[in-house]
């Protein structure tokens, strides 16, 4: 069974009083995660040979120059998909980094997969300034976002969890599943790296994925 052990980044600047029911929130966004990857690893028992579905199902979101990406674009490599956003202080900046550095070490290797970087944020993230953002990080990453029908379909297909909390002045800022997925060439969930793992464990679940 693929790794499920997913963490989730919590907002900045909560509401007083309000940390037992958010934690409660996460341990149940937890539960159904574990739940969708159950469900997945069951239609895969049923799906005849040559026909499993992929983890996550199909998608359509958009690229930094606007332009249409699907599943099937992306689905001639493997890849590790991470949900965010581009004004995350902390967890978001820190997991592309450290994914940058660990294809670094890889190699060549690092060349056979792709960095997926999906924001969960379309009231603040347009796609060119995505673009800009993962541009930061000094290694090729995929930007995409979309509608939020979009966003929402991929999400419940990856079973991310994504909240956005208020904050004072009319703004927020989001909860989201802190957790990169891993996606081997046959659209398989070959394991997750949580924020915070350690680099070297990363590594050695990349080199997995690529087997």
């Amino acid at each position: 069974m693929a790794d499920t052990d997913l963490d989730l980044e919590p907002a900045d600047d909560a509401p007083p009083g309000t940390g037992s029911l958010r934690w409660m929130i996460w341990l149940l966004a937890g539960i159904v995660v574990i739940l969708v990857a159950l469900t997945w690893a069951g239609s895969r028992n049923d799906a005849g040979p040559g026909d499993e579905p992929a983890f996550g199902g199909d998608f359509t979101l958009v690229a930094p120059d606007g332009s249409a990406v699907t599943r099937a674009d992306i689905a001639d490599k493997p890849f590790a998909i991470y949900f965010g956003f581009t004004r995350c202080p902390d967890v978001c900046p820190t997991t592309l980094a450290s994914l940058a550095r660990m294809r670094k070490a890889l190699g060549t290797d690092g060349d056979r997969f792709r960095i997926v970087f999906v924001s969960v944020d379309p009231g603040h993230d347009k796609p060119a300034a995505i673009g800009e953002y993962v541009s930061l990080f000094e290694t090729p990453i995929l930007g995409l976002t979309g509608s939020t029908a979009q966003l929402e379909q991929i999400e419940q297909g990856f079973g991310v969890y994504v909240k956005q909390v208020p904050q004072p002045g009319g703004d927020y800022t989001i909860d989201h599943t802190a957790a990169v997925f891993l996606i081997d060439a046959k659209g398989k969930l070959a394991g997750t790296i949580s924020h915070g793992e350690p680099e070297k464990t990363g590594i050695e679940k990349l080199r997995l994925m690529l087997d």
